[in-house]
């Protein structure tokens, strides 16, 4: 794809964020001041002019109260019963190294999703806080080592290990190895 071409998935996931934007009628003052996100950032995502961060789609989703996966499937064609791997949804934050594969069929009703991640050698990842409060995540390491931490508690996992939390509050995710490190998120809102 050329620099100059908007990415589709970029394009209608900023398309969302401007309708949820409308739907609680709010400026983009006020939903700055939500997230405590900049205006000029949040318009800028809104048109597709850049391609969100990891940490920019969990702000926002904090404010509107979905997950992740539960905004980046409402971007996507209808709900399917089963998806196939050369459909999955994958986004990444290129910024970051972080490469996120929506494995669930999207569906906004349903509660549990698992997702792929990968994280880059030396990958370090921070949120401030979850997407919504309360979530459980499951984290289970399939190739590498990763230090997760949670509620000022540090956990690291190497390959075949499982870290099973609720989030409340900030979370840190942060590629321990030298390698890259592959795990599977189950992620079960509350």
């Amino acid at each position: 794809m050329r620099s100059d071409e908007t990415d589709p998935v970029d394009a209608r996931l900023g398309a969302r964020l401007a309708e949820l934007r409308a739907e609680h009628d709010w400026s983009l003052g006020e939903l700055a001041d939500r997230c405590g996100v900049s205006r000029s950032t949040l318009s800028r995502a809104e048109r597709a002019e850049i391609s969100p961060t990891a940490s920019l789609l969990n702000r926002l989703c904090a404010v509107y109260g979905r997950t992740m996966s539960q905004l980046l499937s409402e971007v996507e064609a209808g709900p399917e019963t089963v998806v196939r791997s050369a459909a999955q949804s994958v986004w990444q934050d290129r910024a970051s190294g972080f490469v996120r594969r929506s494995v669930s069929p999207p569906h906004a009703a349903l509660r549990g999703e698992l997702v792929e991640a990968r994280l880059a050698p030396g990958a370090d990842l921070a949120y401030d806080r979850p997407p919504v409060a309360g979530l459980e995540q499951h984290i289970w390491i399939l190739e590498g080592a990763l230090e997760v931490t949670a509620q000022d508690t540090e956990h690291r996992l190497d390959t075949g290990d499982c870290l099973r939390m609720r989030v409340w509050g900030p979370t840190r995710f942060r590629c321990a190895g030298p390698g890259g490190v592959r795990y599977l998120l189950a992620v079960v809102r509350p």
